[in-house]
């Protein structure tokens, strides 16, 4: 449903690393490089970094939140530890998850500019 999604970096160098480290654990590669936006991606920039060094840091109740798929639950494990280690924050350990449907596994993460975004796998199991 949705094609690509686009966030304001106010380090545009340093949200690239941080996201480059993140985003492999979830098969998202970094595919295009220009001066002011970086663009990650399976096949194309699906996820987008844009610079906009004088914007304010997210706000904690802003309620937006993105949701990346994983390809396993270890998957999820290293990009929460990923983004701990690149000076993200914990808002939400990897584990199970009751969601409406079904169960899954998930971690919550803030990213350098307070993003929340969060990984996401699905068993066939209920966990």
């Amino acid at each position: 449903m949705i094609d690509h999604v686009s966030i304001q970096a106010r380090d545009l160098h340093a949200s690239a690393a941080f996201y480059e480290a993140v985003l492999a654990p979830l098969g998202l590669n970094r595919f295009v490089d220009r001066e002011a936006t970086v663009g990650f991606g399976r096949k194309y920039p699906e996820f987008w970094l844009n610079s906009r060094p004088d914007a304010p840091p997210e706000p904690q109740n802003t309620g937006t939140h993105i949701c990346l798929r994983a390809p396993n639950a270890d998957a999820v494990t290293a990009f929460h530890a990923a983004a701990l280690a690149g000076g993200g924050q914990c808002d939400g350990p990897p584990g199970p998850r009751k969601a409406e449907v079904t169960t899954y596994i998930g971690a919550f993460i803030r990213d350098l500019d307070g993003h929340k975004i969060e990984a996401v796998f699905f068993p066939k199991k209920a966990v």
